[in-house]
């Protein structure tokens, strides 16, 4: 199954002001009121290099490598986009990315585009174990951003209270799109989502006590769609430091793998039981 990439634009994380982008309220973290998340961040990001490739007419690329360094909180203020092709062959497009708010940087990311080719005749090794989605009858296919469904001692659903436990968590989620008026990507949609690896590899029994610094994400083809999934496959966990690992899939199987580095916070813990989200990206307590 195929799912087609919603059109869905009132709701997004920014709005243009020229070649700035504005945040909007779906933008903000629950870290502080005045701090975007890595979701918007990471899709802003891959916002610029899908158009820094678009400018050198390589659509025949594809995404299959993305990193995103978050080193500086970045506040609920315009954000401007630097981009250069550091390397760019027959095969291949390296492009690197700078965020920049009030003249200082607060994020860089860097992409990776190959050209497919037909597969190696070899046989290799691969897993047995493969992530599967929510049953189509509790999350139908998306037209429209969604709150996330969470499974993990309890079974899929979107109530944040019942997953707050130690258990192995998956996520199944649809992001509002990066820019008002603009239409999903599916690369924009795996690159937001993957910052939700976070959600599923750190989420205990205390709430999200860790805030990561980074995003390391590998594809082996696009997204079927902006209907992504993420299931914690490891962590590791020593003096304050994190390193999650999830795979990434959609409903026609694994796309890749994302790595997150994330940092001891327990002293602004974003406790989750007593949070509900609605479809258009507000936050109540419940």
């Amino acid at each position: 199954m195929t799912a087609t990439p919603f059109d869905r634009t009132d709701v997004a994380y920014f709005r243009k002001d020229g070649d700035t982008l504005l945040p909007n309220q779906p933008a903000c973290s629950m870290w502080s009121d005045d701090q975007m998340h890595g979701v918007a961040l990471s899709g802003a990001l891959a916002r610029a290099a899908e158009q820094q490739l678009a400018a050198v007419d390589r659509p025949e690329l594809i995404p299959a490598r993305w990193t995103v360094d978050l080193f500086k909180p970045a506040r609920m203020q315009p954000c401007s986009f630097n981009t250069e092709v550091v390397r760019e062959g027959s095969r291949i497009c390296l492009v690197d990315v700078t965020m920049t708010q009030h003249g200082q940087r607060v994020a860089r990311a860097s992409a990776t585009f190959l050209k497919p080719t037909a597969a190696a005749p070899g046989e290799v090794w691969e897993p047995a174990e493969r992530p599967s989605p929510p049953p189509l009858d509790v999350a139908p296919p998306a037209t429209s951003a969604h709150v996330p469904f969470f499974r993990s001692d309890s079974a899929w659903s979107q109530d944040f209270r019942e997953h707050q436990n130690a258990g192995r968590k998956a996520s199944w989620n649809s992001s509002f799109p990066v820019v008002a008026g603009e239409r999903l990507t599916g690369f924009q949609a795996a690159a937001a989502i993957a910052d939700g690896a976070s959600m599923v590899t750190n989420w205990g029994t205390g709430g999200v006590e860790y805030i990561n610094t980074d995003i390391a994400l590998t594809l082996a083809r696009p997204p079927a769609g902006t209907e992504i999934g993420l299931l914690a496959t490891d962590r590791v966990e020593h003096d304050g430091i994190a390193v999650g690992t999830a795979t990434m899939y959609d409903r026609e199987g694994p796309l890749g793998t994302v790595i997150v580095a994330a940092l001891a916070n327990a002293g602004r813990t974003v406790n989750l039981s007593g949070v509900e989200y609605t479809d258009d990206g507000e936050r109540r307590q419940v």
